[in-house]
């Protein structure tokens, strides 16, 4: 276990799958103490259980709707609570809405979308700060997505608000940098559940993808991204703020291949 992390404490929400996991872990792995903030309670669980099995620190699971501001600040809450301090907040839960042409995308799914990825984040942030910037160390890590970039069809209440989720960081970081608190974006590229279930019923366009990465594969989200996310977490990144960071095998040089069948 590395010590990049040591005596740090970490927020990752949508912690119990995919990018989140693959983030908890790779904090866990340089010593992190972590709060896995998800709301498939089995999977929480089952993910707090192996970062302290695995890499001996402290990891306590909370299940959280993040479209849900009282679980919000009560995660935040938690983490105080628990380990004494929240240093970093990571904002990557998602829960799928499903797929449709723009003019089919209900006002419902549109806010829901708006309530999954901006608001959640916004509600974290407000409530987070008193901390982060208690130490000289805090950072807010909010997971984008090219999809919103590229304009992917199909989904424009997932690229609105991951849009709109990428101003809000920026934001923030112009307004925190004096507080010494870093607020940055990744926009991965990588097998996040979410991206299983579309490639399981596109095969074809996730072969497509898959060939047309720069580096020929889709990112793994523990070795690929969590390494990513451990560097902002870190002093390293302290004086990087308000940045995008594409990690995604360089797919955003030229797009890709987004078309999903959708009924």
């Amino acid at each position: 276990m590395g010590a990049r992390l040591e005596g740090r404490v970490a927020v990752v929400t949508g912690a119990g799958m995919g990018i989140g996991e693959g983030i908890a872990t790779a904090f866990a792995r340089e010593g992190a103490s972590v709060l896995v903030a998800e709301i498939d309670e089995a999977a929480g669980e089952s993910a707090a259980a192996s970062l302290r099995a695995d890499w001996g620190v402290q990891a306590e699971f909370i299940r959280t709707d993040v479209t849900d501001k009282a679980q919000v600040l009560a995660m935040v809450d938690r983490a105080v609570t628990r380990f004494g301090r929240l240093d970093v907040l990571v904002n990557n839960a998602w829960r799928s809405s499903g797929y449709a042409h723009l003019e089919k995308m209900t006002d419902e799914q549109l806010r829901g979308g708006f309530d999954m990825a901006v608001m959640a984040a916004f509600w974290a942030m407000r409530a987070a700060l008193p901390e982060l910037e208690k130490h000289g160390c805090g950072r807010v890590i909010n997971l984008c997505s090219l999809n919103g970039v590229n304009a992917h069809m199909y989904s424009v209440q997932y690229n609105a608000a991951k849009e709109a989720l990428r101003t809000l960081t920026r934001t923030a970081a112009r307004e925190w940098a004096p507080k010494q608190v870093c607020c940055n974006v990744i926009a991965p590229g990588a097998q996040s559940a979410a991206y299983r279930r579309v490639a399981e019923g596109n095969p074809a366009m996730a072969a497509t993808m898959a060939s047309a990465n720069p580096m020929g594969r889709i990112g793994d989200p523990l070795d690929d991204i969590g390494p990513v996310a451990v560097f902002l977490a870190s002093d390293d990144s302290r004086y990087l703020t308000g940045n995008t960071l594409f990690v995604d095998g360089g797919a955003h040089i030229n797009g890709v291949q987004w078309a999903p069948e959708v009924d």
